[in-house]
């Protein structure tokens, strides 16, 4: 549902969200299938990986292929113009691109969650958004934005047009917010987006039952939902604009040079804001052989209590007639 330059990238984003999301889940099926050897329960039949390839396959790639024959132009940035200029091949590289991206996201996430280096997992997510937004705001051209805004090849042509730059953005603007291209894109965002935020929260609400999770999770479940949403796409959508402002003013390289020393001064340091509030999520960070914290077994005048009904110091119930 995407143009095709951007799929891969959305992709790879998306298996790699998941696979955080679903961190803490990750680790306990390594555990068990470690504990019942690996010829019982292959790495292949984890139910998340099957998940995520299963979404991959069912939403995104076929929504995409759809948008590809409808406009070929939009799903093309622009690159044809019409059905001519589409190589029969890319609606198969459209649809196989989805699925490996976000087969490699999930598997490079996950790889970094059971090391116990969760946080490196989660700059997978951030790495695919990234490119993701910097592909459909800048683009190779500077025109990302345009591209991703304008309906037809017309549409496109008119962005250079003479006028006044404000209304010229607000026209173009409007002309595709009334195109059939966007009210697909719109019908078929919401079951594709709709589905992957319904999955990505419920996995993270199922990690946080697990024993362990009360003690990582430092905030109401909501405000960590939140603080997670923040993270995977408000800091990339954030950091594609400031790299293509970057590249406007002082050009591919220099611009691309400054914003990576930027992005690696926000991301890496240890105590980084960004690490700080990934702290908060309750995403597991550490190695999947390390047990979580049994529940304290409860003491003989505990059991003695519950039998007769009462706590351990006689208080709360009654024992006898």
């Amino acid at each position: 549902m995407i143009p095709v330059q951007a799929a891969p990238l959305w992709a790879y984003g998306i298996g790699a969200t998941f696979a955080v999301a679903a961190g803490r889940q990750l680790q306990w099926w390594e555990r068990s299938v470690r504990g019942e050897g690996v010829r019982t329960r292959s790495r292949a039949a984890d139910p998340y990986l099957a998940l995520t390839l299963l979404y991959a396959a069912l939403l995104p790639a076929p929504t995409g292929a759809y948008l590809l024959w409808q406009n070929p132009a939009w799903s093309t940035m622009h690159v044809a113009r019409d059905h001519d200029g589409v190589w029969a091949g890319f609606a198969l590289f459209y649809g196989a691109s989805v699925v490996v991206g976000a087969l490699l996201g999930f598997l490079a996430a996950r790889l970094f969650v059971l090391v116990g280096a969760g946080y490196w997992g989660y700059l997978q997510a951030v790495a695919g958004y990234f490119l993701l937004f910097f592909t459909l705001i800048h683009g190779w051209d500077g025109t990302g934005y345009e591209r991703l805004l304008s309906a037809d090849p017309r549409a496109f042509a008119g962005w250079s047009a003479d006028g006044d730059a404000g209304e010229s953005v607000v026209n173009q603007c409007l002309a595709f917010a009334t195109s059939g291209t966007f009210l697909a894109v719109l019908i078929f965002g919401t079951a594709v987006i709709g589905t992957m935020l319904l999955a990505e929260i419920g996995w993270l609400v199922e990690g946080w039952r697990l024993p362990g999770a009360a003690a990582d999770l430092k905030v109401p479940r909501v405000l960590a939902v939140a603080i997670a949403g923040a993270g995977v796409y408000g800091l990339p959508f954030a950091g594609a604009v400031a790299a293509s402002v970057l590249v406007r003013l002082l050009g591919w390289w220099a611009g691309i040079g400054a914003f990576a020393l930027l992005a690696g001064a926000v991301l890496l340091p240890a105590r980084s804001p960004v690490r700080a509030l990934y702290g908060l999520v309750g995403v597991p960070d550490r190695h999947w052989r390390v047990e979580p914290e049994a529940e304290p077994k409860a003491g003989p005048k505990a059991a003695d209590a519950r039998a007769g009904g009462g706590t351990a110091d006689g208080a709360g119930g009654r024992v006898g007639g």
